[in-house]
């Protein structure tokens, strides 16, 4: 890699956070066309999943393409479809110099081909192993790799670890900032879950409320034995979830949807929204919280000041993503 392949790499990635959630099914993937030091280009994955971000980027660089190089999270795709043509093609014809990808494609009718396609051409090609790119594609790949959607589970709860009075009353414990910061974590997923019991006490809207992030608003699942209602999809066990074709899930629905979760090994980050206020007694967050609040194995990766409430990322021990 050059110097400032990384950079270029990391810009890129932060650009992709435009197309998620609306890319789906395609992966949220952002490229960028940099010439002499200088963006000529720029693009990412449209809504619906075309045009594809490498297209977008190469067309507003136009004859700039020329002797630049392609900075993209993501592999060119080598496969043809009747919605737009292949990246790797595009590329070739382009006439670039270098294209620098953050990943490879994990989806088998790219896999490494969409590189060698451009190699073949004369171009250098190379795949950048990048950790930005990477995190900016986790759910794209856990879901193509696995069938499995990248889970976030959140849950705001008291300091004394309770999300609930005994009633079940608890409507908003945080402030402000902290909700704000969950509705922006809401319009990120494909889609958001919660249990009966959060359904029937609450009757969440489940939709995103932050100004110019409306049309974000994820499809909205209901764990439960029995029938959802009209624009809700019901869903009778966590490892449902593997059928629904998604890439990123927001598991919002209360303890023991949380707990249902977790016990399946299904939650791959856990968002905590902590409130200063206390409970006393209440239905506690975890049945087994470690000495962090959280369950045991969960690493603390990252806390943040929201208002007069904290968020506390946390991934699982023996994932290094920070």
């Amino acid at each position: 890699m050059q110097t400032d392949d990384a950079r270029w790499l990391a810009a890129a990635a932060a650009r992709a956070e435009r197309a998620r959630p609306l890319s789906r099914p395609n992966p949220a993937v952002a490229a960028l066309v940099v010439r002499n030091g200088i963006v000529v280009g720029r693009g990412w994955t449209q809504p619906g999943g075309r045009p594809h971000a490498e297209a977008i980027a190469l067309a507003q660089a136009g004859e700039a393409a020329r002797g630049a190089t392609l900075y993209v999270t993501l592999e060119p795709c080598a496969h043809r479809s009747e919605r737009g043509p292949a990246c790797a093609d595009l590329a070739v014809q382009a006439g670039l110099v270098r294209v620098v990808a953050g990943m490879e494609d994990p989806d088998p009718r790219t896999a490494g081909q969409g590189l060698a396609r451009i190699r073949a051409a004369g171009i250098e090609a190379l795949c950048a192993d990048d950790a930005p790119c990477a995190q900016s594609l986790a759910g794209y790949s856990r879901a193509k790799t696995t069938g499995v959607p990248e889970v976030t589970l959140k849950l705001a709860l008291t300091s004394d670890g309770f999300v609930a009075r005994l009633d079940g009353s608890s409507k908003w414990i945080t402030g402000e900032a902290a909700r704000a910061h969950a509705h922006r974590e809401r319009a990120r997923a494909d889609a958001i879950l919660v249990g009966g019991g959060t359904f029937r006490a609450d009757n969440p809207r489940l939709d995103v409320r932050l100004p110019g992030l409306e049309e974000r608003s994820p499809l909205r699942l209901l764990l439960t034995r029995g029938e959802a209602p009209p624009g809700w999809t019901a869903i009778r066990e966590p490892g449902q979830i593997s059928s629904l074709g998604l890439q990123y899930l927001f598991v919002e629905g209360g303890a023991a949807t949380g707990e249902a979760f977790l016990a399946a090994g299904l939650v791959h980050r856990l968002l905590l929204y902590r409130s200063p206020t206390r409970f006393g007694v209440g239905i506690a967050a975890f049945r087994e919280p470690g000495p962090s609040g959280a369950p045991a194995g969960w690493r603390l990766a990252d806390r943040r000041q929201l208002g007069s409430d904290s968020l506390e990322v946390y991934y699982p021990e023996g994932n290094e993503r920070a």
